[in-house]
């Protein structure tokens, strides 16, 4: 005698059977295309490229070259041997003292030194991802919201309000500033808040911003602190792209206006610091995420709450070796800002000539890249429909702005740190092959402005046939005839 089929769902939880991870978002639905069909220079040359993933990878022999001149920092070899028992055994929540005591002096350092961080305020936890969810967990409780400019990493809508049933209330952005941050929109969005009885627990920042690229001003930081003093609400800044920055102006962290601006009123309790190692040394498999508050109880919380995701001894171990090694730590700062302001200068560059423009930044692994030109329409919908085209005819995964919760369609943001130099160049020639193939450009004397007629179909012929062909309007790349 069978069993009788029945409705398994009831027997779940809400986060199980619902849709609170946000993987529906086109964010994501672009990193499916590229896994669906990765590139690769030989044995997949027209597959997906992927450019919506801020990896920082330009920086990866340096730290292959100090692994292999100190191979005692891993407990995993023969010369490290010695301290594997007491590293593998030693599970306290606080973590190793002097993995905490590198930390402390890499932020001061990334900082310009212009600011100590006290290493017993320092936190571990899993990544940046979990980072930000631990501080939520500490200052909001289920319906209670934060403040967040637009646009935004769209890993927010999962990170911060998933598990913990916080709201995120959006703070209105535009290009017609380029997209600073101001009072007046920090006001307008706690009202709309208060009209619609969300209570407001605090106001989250991201500096250097993702995925704008750019960093805010000393101005822009004392509006912050006035703002969220006056509220009596609580400021997270996420830092984690503080080394990234590769011209000027410099990076200011919340921590300096917190020292330097003391003719304005600021409790401290109510400053927090997210920061990892992921974008800054390019170690997002590490999941080392920190969290730096200024009050005691966060700090006391947060440490016990850290128990559901530590970062490994072993990486903490290994870690805290190479960040106290003050000279890899100055070549390495100085050699990954040169190289990612290079690569910034090689791939805008390289937009450019075909007359594609993007936000002016000077941080971050990415481009705010502006393609309303090619816009049918000024809609969202006309934003898909290009999208679409880029990720399956030009076959690049790029993330379309409203994913980012911009509320101008047209911004696409892309990565190019996460590639080699040749894998840039085979991005630049489809993208410009694309442009020139369905463009119509007239060039103003006057004005020297573009305009274009965007024709999505690429009529005859299939791009990758015009990227690969002899006769493509531009040079092939040799990566095209690389082996491996």
């Amino acid at each position: 005698m069978g069993f009788k089929a029945m409705d398994q769902t009831p027997l779940l939880s809400k986060i199980a059977i619902g849709d609170g991870h946000g993987e529906s978002s086109p964010y994501f639905d672009g990193w499916k295309a590229y896994d669906e069909n990765p590139f690769h220079p030989t044995d997949n040359p027209n597959g997906v490229m992927q450019m919506g993933l801020a990896e920082n990878q330009l920086t990866s022999d340096l730290v292959e070259d100090w692994i292999l001149n100190n191979p005692e920092a891993s407990i995993c070899t023969p010369e490290g041997i010695n301290d594997f028992r007491a590293i593998a055994n030693f599970q306290d929540y606080h973590g190793l003292a002097e993995f905490r005591n590198a930390v402390a002096k890499f932020m001061a350092r990334t900082r310009g030194n212009r600011i100590t961080f006290d290493p017993d305020r320092i936190v571990m936890s899993g990544g940046a991802t979990g980072a930000h969810e631990v501080t939520a967990f500490c200052l909001a409780d289920p319906g209670e919201a934060f403040l967040v400019p637009i646009p935004y990493y769209p890993g927010f809508d999962r990170d911060l309000r998933w598990r913990t049933g916080v709201k995120l209330v959006p703070v209105m952005c535009d290009s017609s500033n380029n997209f600073v941050l101001t009072k007046e929109a920090l006001e307008d969005a706690y009202e709309k808040a208060r009209e619609d009885n969300i209570r407001v627990k605090g106001l989250l920042i991201t500096n250097p911003s993702n995925p704008l690229g750019t960093i805010m001003d000393r101005k822009t930081l004392r509006t912050v602190v006035s703002f969220i003093n006056e509220k009596r609400i609580h400021l997270v800044c996420d830092e984690i792209y503080a080394a990234t920055v590769f011209s000027q102006p410099s990076f200011i962290s919340i921590a300096e206006i917190l020292e330097d601006e003391t003719d304005i009123e600021c409790d401290r309790n109510l400053v927090h610091i997210v920061y990892s190692l992921s974008k800054d040394m390019g170690f997002p498999g590490f999941r080392v995420g920190i969290i730096y508050s200024y009050n005691d109880a966060v700090v006391n919380c947060a440490r016990k709450m850290s128990s559901f995701g530590l970062v490994s001894t072993q990486t903490q171990y290994l870690l805290a070796s190479m960040l106290n090694d003050d000279e890899f730590v100055e070549r390495f700062l100085a050699e990954n800002a040169k190289r990612l302001a290079q690569r910034f200068r090689v791939f805008t560059g390289g937009l450019a000539k075909v007359g594609i423009k993007c936000l002016q930044s000077n941080a971050g692994l990415f481009v705010w890249m502006d393609l309303r030109q090619l816009l049918k329409k000024p809609t969202f919908d006309s934003e898909t429909e290009l999208w679409k085209v880029i990720i399956h005819e030009v076959k690049i995964n790029v993330s379309p702005g409203y994913s980012f919760h911009c509320t101008e369609p047209g911004w696409f943001r892309v990565c190019y740190a996460n590639m080699d130099d040749m894998a840039v160049q085979i991005a630049l020639q489809r993208i410009r092959t694309f442009v020139l193939q369905n463009k119509e450009v007239v060039v103003s004397n006057k004005k020297h402005c573009w305009h274009s007629n965007l024709r999505l179909s690429l009529k005859t012929r299939r791009f990758d046939d015009i990227t690969m062909s002899p006769h493509s309007p531009l040079p092939q790349s040799p990566m095209v005839k690389a082996t491996n």
